[in-house]
């Protein structure tokens, strides 16, 4: 049996001194960080309640459940920093992917764990798909957040609706990894192409 609430344990106390210890912009990371580590804990007991609620399988509650409550979850604490702080642009955009790295180290750590490191090809596939995946899904929140920072009512529809694009990217992502072959292989590898690419773009546009 793995427990969660050890790993977290272990993870988030070291990330959590060295806040108490580091000043301005790293102690932030450090805070969005362990901010995303928290959020995968939580996401995992409200995507079980979700499932003991209705009644359905571990299998359909990752594909149905675990996409939009993620989603969601890694958003609130960039909500919170938008709307107590008053946060910028900059800050808020980092914060998000920040946020997303923290969720997927916790989420893969977890994934060790249970499952252990004997394979080299499947621990590759999901620190980097998954990785990705998650980054991923956090830079297209934050683009949202960008392209439409200067109206408030724009960017609270841009953001629900790239809120959206990232649930559905998410669902698709856990269904296709959830079986062997090819299709496992483009779910891993497209994010990490993906993510490739948008950092060309944002190199090239100095977009994010």
């Amino acid at each position: 049996m793995t427990y969660m609430e050890n790993t977290y344990i272990c993870l988030a106390a070291p990330l959590f001194l060295a806040v108490l210890c580091v000043k301005g912009s790293f102690r932030r990371a450090l805070t969005f960080m362990l901010a995303g580590m928290t959020c995968c804990l939580l996401s995992a007991y409200v995507s079980s309640f979700f499932a003991a609620l209705f009644e359905i399988d571990l299998a359909t509650a990752a594909h149905a459940v675990a996409p939009a409550v993620e989603e969601c979850i890694k958003f609130l604490p960039i909500l919170f920093y938008i709307v107590v702080f008053e946060a910028g642009k900059d800050n808020s955009i980092n914060g998000i992917i920040l946020v997303s790295v923290g969720f997927a180290t916790f989420e893969n750590v977890c994934f060790l764990t249970s499952y252990g490191t004997e394979n080299l090809i499947s621990v590759l596939l999901r620190g980097f798909g998954t990785g990705a995946m998650h980054v991923l899904c956090g830079t297209a929140i934050a683009i949202g957040l960008f392209s439409m920072w200067d109206r408030a009512w724009i960017r609270i529809m841009g953001t629900f609706a790239v809120l959206c694009f990232a649930i559905t990217f998410h669902a698709i992502f856990n269904i296709m990894v959830s079986t062997s072959g090819i299709s496992l292989w483009i779910a891993s590898t497209v994010p990490m192409l993906l993510i490739i690419l948008v950092f060309a773009i944002s190199q090239r546009l100095k977009v994010i």
